[in-house]
């Protein structure tokens, strides 16, 4: 209001633009009895809304009660003129306001219309939907659905589940004023949860508005109707062809998607350039350098039922599947062996799939529904790089099971392979090594079948991740040398390096790290020099050399500044934090962590939370939290589903000097029953569970946790029946450091015998 307020003080022509129902007529009264003190000839209000044209001028003389020129009696006079909803006669209006402002310097013009008017000085000043940020129940969204739900239902108040709800309606309703206060009404009838459980037919639901409301806004259709009614022949056809776009778009995609019958290339811009004029499409932000369009959610609605209706839908939806396509084909030809691509030109792609995700996944679903998985499959495929190195799966592991169980005589063997490591090398992001290890083998069998070599490649690299053998490794390093793939080969020795660094062998780590570090510089991918950095970095780190650990660290995260790498930034940030800790920088860790541990929840990268709350839980233990890092580092344990090992212990003993062994395990049971979302609260906000249930038994907190790696493996052993001799034999170790570990092992357990031993290891699988 205040900004309105000073425009009109510095303008003589102000449009209030929006889509329909976002408010621009009770904004304009609102803002005509503020300023009217400053126009002593008053305030005229002429409503619009249902005129046709040539009735104009007849209509604003009826409205200031002349019946001569408007020009002569308003001449002279300091006058606001309030025209509300000139959509209908839009261009009458910018004429006859432009002739009025030239003849009546007094005269001051305030518009609402769902698009400018064009003419000249005119300001045009963009309603905005209400927000829905900081806090639910503070936010402008809620506070409007409280206002007219407690008018609705005296006494009406939400709980804390419902205020959630609350926000999403609200969101899913764009922030529409309209649309939130027939939503509001409901509530005299409905539950919040009913509310948002029918909000997939929300025309039909919110269409009770007041008797005594203009037609046009007493339903949701009404007032998307209205607007659609007034465009033109091909405005219409665009708008519902844009409605095959789940959530955004940029100019190419709507001129290779939208172009068609009744809409030539050439006019795709003009009337995408209508449309946003008109509130229909909005122009939100870009996208890897072009401007992004999408529609609000209730427009899209509307649009897509008039796309059902027109029985364009199965082409479009076709066309936008090839258009993704095409996308996928054009990124895999700017990374195949041999061309030197500038890493702008990767940053752009980078950029343009990340922004593209649902798009990506709306196309994979049409090419399921049409029982034709071959295109989707080869979209993904070509993509895989994007993917993989992302770190994140954005959605498509279900979506490439579904893809690859449709029998389909089009889908080539090595297409389907590939398909099939793919999917494995999802599994690996998601932390599920077990589907990976058979993903590679069934991949691989399919490529070499096919004589496919970069498939076999690929699926080895595949195969030595998910199992730890080093000869498939070996294959596919002379494989990618041998076609001259210098990104194969760069994932492989990714691979190599990594293998290296969990196996304890840091010299061979090292020389791989530098080796991907390398071949990523001589090929300018940013991507894979930042992965070189963090590896570089890691075995720093395991050597007790933080400064330079803390050197890659950055390096790593200064090469993605421009993209969402989101994998690689948290490692980035959560190895920082971990140099910090170690160094005793606890603020330095907390913030490196807190970034960290946020990116990978909003990414839901449930084995990345789980690491990060690991470091979390050695954080806390440094500040003196020993509840909160024991709950963590049982979540941390829990969710990566495997035994507590040394760095458990590192947390748990000072958490039973201090607690006392009964607080530990029951702590570590409610650690362990924690959802992700709760564990991520416990670290972030210092949210502890709520109560156990009573009589819930409470769980032990794992004794494994107080054994080392080594100590646990040559328990297994001990439960095998070997003796100090024959662990010795197979660890490759002496008898008396055989003796010494189980010796400790006896120790840490409170046991007596080896029998014990075995019988604790039986016991725990």
């Amino acid at each position: 209001m205040e900004e309105l307020v000073h425009l009109m003080e510095v303008t003589r022509a102000v449009t209030l633009c929006g889509a329909g129902g976002i408010g621009k007529t009770r904004l304009a009264m609102r803002l005509a009895a503020r300023v009217a003190p400053g126009f002593p000839g008053g305030v005229r209000l002429v409503e619009l809304a249902d005129l046709e044209k040539g009735q104009l001028l007849g209509h604003l003389r009826g409205a200031l009660g002349i019946a001569g020129d408007p020009r002569h009696a308003l001449a002279g006079r300091r006058v606001l003129l309030v025209l509300d909803n000139c959509e209908p006669v839009i261009a009458e209006c910018a004429e006859l306001c432009s002739d009025l402002l030239s003849a009546c310097p007094g005269l001051t013009v305030l518009a609402t219309s769902r698009e400018p008017l064009r003419m000249p000085g005119e300001t045009v000043w963009r309603v905005p939907p209400l927000s829905l940020a900081g806090e639910p129940a503070r936010s402008e969204a809620v506070r409007l659905f409280l206002a007219r739900a407690t008018a609705a239902r005296p006494g009406f108040e939400l709980t804390g589940e419902e205020l959630a709800q609350v926000a999403e309606l609200c969101r899913a309703l764009d922030g529409l004023p309209l649309a939130i206060e027939l939503a509001a009404a409901l509530v005299r009838v409905l539950s919040v949860r009913q509310l948002a459980d029918r909000l997939d037919d929300r025309f039909r639901l919110l269409a009770g508005g007041a008797r005594t409301a203009p037609a046009r806004q007493r339903t949701l259709r009404a007032a998307v109707d209205w607007s659609y009614r007034l465009l033109s022949p091909q405005e219409r056809l665009l708008l519902r062809r844009t409605a095959v776009f789940r959530a955004c778009w940029t100019l190419d995609l709507a001129e290779g998607v939208c172009a068609g019958p009744g809409l030539p290339v050439e006019d795709v811009l003009p009337r995408l350039c209508d449309l946003v004029d008109k509130s229909l499409v909005v122009l939100d932000g870009q996208l890897a350098g072009e401007a992004r369009y999408r529609l609000l959610e209730t427009v899209r609605e509307y649009a897509l039922e008039q796309l059902a209706d027109s029985g364009d839908e199965p082409e479009l939806r076709g066309a936008h599947l090839a258009a993704m396509a095409r996308m996928g084909a054009q990124f895999k030809a700017v990374v195949a062996p041999g061309v030197s691509t500038a890493w702008g030109v990767m940053e752009r792609f980078v950029n343009l799939f990340d922004g593209l995700k649902p798009e990506i996944g709306a196309a994979a679903d049409w090419s399921m529904a049409i029982g034709g998985p071959e295109v989707a499959l080869k979209l993904l495929t070509d993509m895989r790089y994007l993917l993989v190195a992302s770190g994140r799966p954005l959605g498509l592991t279900g979506r490439l099971d579904r893809l690859l169980a449709l029998e389909s005589p089009r889908v080539r063997p090595e297409l389907r392979g590939q398909a099939t490591i793919l999917r494995g090398e999802l599994a690996v992001l998601e932390g599920d090594l077990a589907t990976a290890a058979r993903c590679a083998r069934t991949g691989v069998e399919l490529c070499r079948s096919s004589g496919d070599v970069y498939g076999e490649a690929v699926g080895m690299i595949l195969q030595a991740q998910s199992t730890g053998e080093q000869e498939p490794l070996h294959l596919a390093l002379e494989a990618a040398r041998r076609s001259g793939d210098s990104i194969l080969e760069s994932f492989a020795q990714g691979t190599r390096a990594n293998l290296g660094l969990c196996q304890g062998r840091l010299h061979e780590a090292r020389r791989a790290f530098e080796e991907v570090l390398a071949l990523c510089e001589r090929l300018d991918n940013h991507w894979g020099q930042s992965t070189g950095h963090i590896g570089l970095a890691q075995v720093a780190r395991r050597a007790g050399d933080p400064a330079t650990a803390k050197r890659h660290y950055e390096s790593g995260l200064r090469l993605l500044r421009h993209i969402d790498a989101r994998q690689q930034i948290i490692s980035c940030l959560s190895g920082l934090g971990r140099v910090a800790l170690d160094q005793g920088d606890l603020a330095e860790a907390r913030s490196r962590l807190t970034e960290a541990l946020v990116l990978s929840r909003d990414a839901g990268l449930r084995a990345d939370i789980a690491r990060r709350l690991e470091a979390w839980s050695c954080l806390v233990t440094a500040e003196g939290d020993y509840e909160r890092a024991v709950l963590l580092a049982s979540a941390s344990v829990a969710l990566r589903g495997r035994r507590p090992d040394a760095r458990t212990e590192d947390v748990l003993r000072p958490a039973r000097a201090r607690l006392g062994e009964q607080t530990v395990s029951l702590l570590w049971s409610e650690g362990a029953a924690m959802t992700p979302d709760e564990a991520v609260s416990c670290a972030l906000d210092g949210e502890l569970p709520g109560p156990r249930a009573e009589g819930a038994p409470a769980t032990p907190a794992a004794r494994a946790s107080r054994l080392t790696a080594r100590e646990l493996e040559i328990a297994d052993l001990v439960a095998r029946g070997l003796s100090n001799r024959a662990i010795a034999d197979e660890l490759v170790i002496s008898p008396a450091t055989a003796a010494r570990h189980v010796a400790n092992i006896l120790s840490k357990l409170g046991f007596s015998t080896r029998t014990q031993i075995a019988a604790w290891v039986i016991g725990g699988r």
